[in-house]
């Protein structure tokens, strides 16, 4: 155990007793030495940490559980997405964790949630294999101070122990996995997966709760500037959305990947590394990120591996879709390792429509703005959730209401104000399907996608002549340098117009079912910027 980076608020603190040993902050070597000798993973050529994570290969959020008590009870969004479980439940999966971890060693991991030392969160990551503590160093704001982390005292603790499982039979879980949040014991319970995106979300979720009451956005979203860090723009998305992927741009500097806050001072990451989908990661496409996957620091879950030769394979989805690398944004040359900019001069919605509907870049108006905020229509893609293979249309509050625990109208009502108060422009963004739908059509080419953002960023698209769009009513440019004009309309890339009709009705009425819920708290100008059928 090394003293120079124990903090004196031990883990007693936490319940924790009678422990083999304790690994406190251990540097990148030295966690690969652990996961290595513990057999947790293997290295690869060039020095990525490659490690398998079983069962659960995407997250598990109908074993997510937000805990009902009275400090946080009348906040919380209760519904299907934010489930609640009893105190009793929470403290007696408690109860035998920590007498799981009796006589067993643990890695610790002090950090921050956010870059903005004004609004950061001082958090600890207590994990059961060392290769889940490096992905914790991965992605949140390392503190290199000795001093600092001596004095660290964090206000939420995540423990995580993915070889013990839940008691379906007893728990309120749906198999062996559990993410149990506790507000009031400012403490998150994960156990039964390996898959570390649950770490990082549930202090995501954490963020969400917390940053709103001071005034600050919360936003699932990633982030970049162009040569002035005023220039900033926002790409709002689910997973496989093309968040990563897009803000990852030579032209522009990478402020964050995923998560992110808007205060009164501009946008801050949330994090200190960025979490890739890698399937089919092209060199030529996407750069940064592949030269990412092969650096040492960077751990590629459920990646294909050569176990003679050691070498990856990015195309190979032999264990899932859904295969990831983490590391440090560092590894980013491009990229403001302060995690800071200005506010933003665009916000962008990505959806992966798999239905082929929706154009590939327009032009939204504020009401069209906050109604498909509200909506947050995409697809979930393959592999990002248990159970999912192929991509299917749904739709998800906020562009990440898994990890939105207060009031959708919360995070809605302060993006409007902020858009309001800096004049953003706002953008859709198709990254799904064109010609058809999925199944029929083809993905959106990336190098299509990426002029259109890049056109809409420089300003180019600021004069062009506009078209309505018949189905969603937004102003579709009729021209992007690059970008051949019969892709920018979806109607005319279908082979049949009418069955594309057909299909835009059904997708007009799966709106319009889902934002029932909001119709009290829509207004006159909102209800009005809802698709309407052809």
């Amino acid at each position: 155990m090394s003293e120079e980076y124990h903090s004196t608020y031990g883990l007693e603190n936490h319940g924790f007793e009678n422990l083999e040993r304790e690994y406190w902050n251990l540097t990148t070597p030295a966690l690969y030495e652990q996961a290595i000798r513990h057999r947790e993973g293997i290295l690869a050529h060039l020095g990525p940490l490659v490690v398998r994570t079983g069962d659960h290969t995407g997250r598990s959020p109908n074993d997510k559980f937000i805990v009902r008590e009275p400090s946080s009870e009348d906040e919380i969004w209760w519904g299907t997405v934010n489930r609640d479980c009893s105190e009793a439940e929470f403290d007696r999966m408690y109860t035998r964790m920590m007498s799981y971890f009796q006589n067993r060693s643990v890695f610790v991991q002090d950090c921050y949630a956010g870059a903005d030392p004004d609004y950061r969160l001082p958090v600890r990551i207590i994990t059961e294999t060392a290769w889940h503590s490096l992905f914790a160093r991965n992605m949140f704001v390392r503190i290199f101070d000795p001093e600092q982390l001596r004095r660290h005292v964090p206000e939420f603790v995540v423990i995580s122990a993915p070889n013990l499982n839940a008691r379906p039979e007893e728990d309120p879980t749906s198999s062996g996995a559990f993410i149990l949040v506790n507000f009031a014991k400012k403490m998150v319970l994960i156990g039964g997966t390996r898959y570390a995106g649950e770490i990082k979300k549930s202090i995501f979720t954490i963020m969400n709760y917390l940053l709103p009451k001071r005034g600050v956005m919360a936003m699932h979203c990633s982030a970049n500037y162009g040569k002035d860090p005023n220039d900033v723009a926002l790409f709002f998305g689910l997973s496989g959305t093309g968040k990563t992927t897009l803000s990852n741009d030579t032209e522009r500097t990478l402020i964050g990947d995923d998560e992110h806050g808007w205060s009164d001072d501009g946008i801050f990451n949330f994090e200190g590394g960025c979490y890739a989908k890698v399937i089919r990661l092209s060199r030529d496409g996407e750069p940064e990120i592949w030269e990412a996957t092969r650096r040492f620091g960077t751990i590629l879950e459920n990646v294909k591996i050569d176990a003679q030769r050691r070498r990856i394979d990015l195309d190979d989805a032999t264990f899932t879709e859904n295969t990831r690398a983490a590391y440090p944004i560092t590894h980013i040359p491009n990229a403001d390792y302060g995690g800071v900019g200005g506010h933003p001069n665009h916000i962008i919605f990505l959806t992966a429509d798999a239905f082929g509907i929706m154009p590939p870049i327009a032009r939204l108006t504020p009401a069209q703005a906050q109604y498909h905020f509200l909506a947050g229509y995409t697809a979930k893609v393959a592999g990002t959730e248990a159970g999912i293979t192929e991509p299917q249309a749904t739709f998800s509050t906020c562009f990440g209401a898994p990890f939105m625990p207060l009031q959708p109208t919360v995070y809605a009502s302060l993006l409007a104000e902020k858009v309001k108060q800096h004049d953003s422009k706002l953008w859709m963004v198709n990254t799904g399907w064109t010609g058809g739908p999925f199944g029929e059509g083809s993905r959106m080419k990336l190098a299509y996608t990426r002029a259109m953002v890049r056109a809409a960023l420089h300003g180019d698209l600021d004069d062009v002549e506009t078209v309505t769009d018949p189905v969603f009513g937004f102003a579709i440019p009729k021209s992007v340098p690059n970008v051949p004009s019969e892709v920018l309309f979806p109607r005319a890339t279908w082979k049949n117009p009418d069955a594309y009709d057909a299909r835009a009705r059904d997708l007009v009425q799966r709106f319009a079912k889902y934002m029932e819920q909001f119709e009290d708290y829509m207004s006159a100008d909102i209800k009005a910027a809802a698709p309407k059928a052809p």
